[in-house]
């Protein structure tokens, strides 16, 4: 799933690349993806695209006019910049991954694309922002958070720290992979609990959050979509690499799983070299 800086690095990459731009047309191939009605997709034609920004997970493109395409890829969804389009055809609706389809003046635009059966890329046509459900829940950016914002927020949601940071009405833009990785780095269980974590623990994860994205964002802003998952695997640590080194410490990466999902964590760096009960096996992961 892409995460803050993944998502910074698709609003910088259109802030190059598509700013200034007037749109030709956009076209909806995948009618569930587009969560609006008001304004109609043809609202968007003529207008220049005057910015791209990020809110959480969200990308927003603005256009002239203040009106706003704003999508949240989740899981599977990504966002393909193209030159040239193959042909002046318009898109088939329900035929393969490509949800929209913004195609501008000078023969170049972007496709949003979701691959798999699980269809659920959002994107929003709105005047106000605020009007996107998601983002009006949102709770403060977690790399732009202070500490005292910080640590009152993982304080006001009794719970496990890893779930916690995760909740996007707590802090926005954390995901399952950085989420892993911040909590390596911090040397935090992902089981622990947000209300029993000391001001120094919370000191630690906070300096924790803010190395882990702002150093992904600074190897991901200025890369070509095209590169940015190649990118955010190569300078992960613990998260996908069960049964792997840890590169800090050296024992083996191990693995929680769940219903829908799993995390990643190392025993010594993390659990006092403990391992962690598997929820879904109701085993040890071994």
């Amino acid at each position: 799933m892409p995460e803050l800086p993944e998502v910074e690095a698709l609003a910088g990459y259109l802030r190059q690349r598509a700013v200034g731009r007037r749109v030709d047309r956009l076209e909806v191939a995948a009618i569930s993806a587009l969560k609006t009605y008001d304004p109609a997709p043809t609202e968007v034609a003529g207008r220049a695209v005057v910015d791209a920004r990020r809110h959480g997970k969200f990308l927003d493109v603005v256009f002239e006019g203040d009106l706003h395409l704003v999508v949240h890829l989740a899981r599977a969804g990504w966002l393909h910049y193209r030159e040239a389009f193959p042909s002046g055809t318009p898109l088939r609706p329900g035929k393969g991954p490509i949800a929209l389809r913004v195609r501008l003046d000078d023969g170049s635009g972007f496709d949003l694309t979701e691959a798999g059966t699980q269809k659920k890329l959002a994107a929003y046509l709105v005047t106000d922002v605020a009007a996107v459900p998601g983002v009006a829940k949102l709770g403060p950016d977690a790399l732009a958070s202070d500490l005292p914002t910080f640590a009152e927020r993982l304080r006001s949601r009794r719970g496990q720290v890893k779930g916690v940071l995760t909740d996007q009405a707590v802090l926005s833009g954390v995901g399952n992979a950085y989420s892993d990785e911040i909590l390596h780095a911090a040397k935090l269980s992902p089981f622990a609990i947000t209300d029993r974590l000391t001001d120094e623990q919370l000191a630690t994860l906070h300096a924790a959050t803010r190395q882990i994205l702002g150093d992904a964002v600074e190897r991901s802003v200025g890369q070509r979509a095209a590169e940015l998952k190649g990118e955010k695997r190569s300078g992960l640590k613990v998260h996908a690499r069960t049964g792997l080194p840890c590169p800090v410490c050296g024992d083996t990466v191990r693995e929680v799983s769940f219903a829908d999902s799993s995390l990643q964590y190392c025993p010594t760096c993390q659990t006092g070299g403990k391992p962690l009960a598997d929820r879904r096996l109701s085993r040890l992961v071994r």
